[in-house]
């Protein structure tokens, strides 16, 4: 699994594709991958994810925006110097596409910011 990392802040994401052949379909044009992603709080007070925004394109180049309250349910604290994982997936009908998307974070004080998730490729025969 190739990492794709972006810092902003000083919060720091890591992502890891993989490429799910057991839960594809090639004859459907179901092709299904995981991500699992960290999350590091590399500053000195504590940040809430509070909601995410991908922006996930095939092969042919069609988008689709998903956004939502945090992540699979939870709107984690991160501690300084802490971290959170997670992991999910998404289906395209196309062997490759990328993903993209940001955090909304919010600090102890209240104030907001964007985190970068970085571009990421996906690809059915990359495993």
């Amino acid at each position: 699994m190739v990492p794709y990392i972006a810092v902003t802040e000083g919060i720091r994401i890591t992502v890891r594709p993989v490429y799910l052949d057991n839960r594809s379909n090639f004859m459907e044009r179901d092709f299904v991958f995981a991500y699992f992603i960290r999350i590091d709080n590399d500053t000195e007070e504590e940040v809430q994810l509070l909601r995410r925004r991908w922006v996930i394109t095939d092969g042919h180049g069609r988008v689709q925006e998903v956004e939502g309250p945090g992540v699979i349910g939870e709107q984690p604290i991160i501690g300084p110097d802490g971290f959170h994982e997670y992991q999910s997936y998404c289906r395209i009908p196309t062997f490759e596409g990328t993903m993209a998307g940001t955090y909304l974070m919010q600090r102890e004080n209240g104030a907001r910011f964007r985190v970068t998730i970085p571009l990421f490729h996906l690809r059915a025969a990359a495993n």
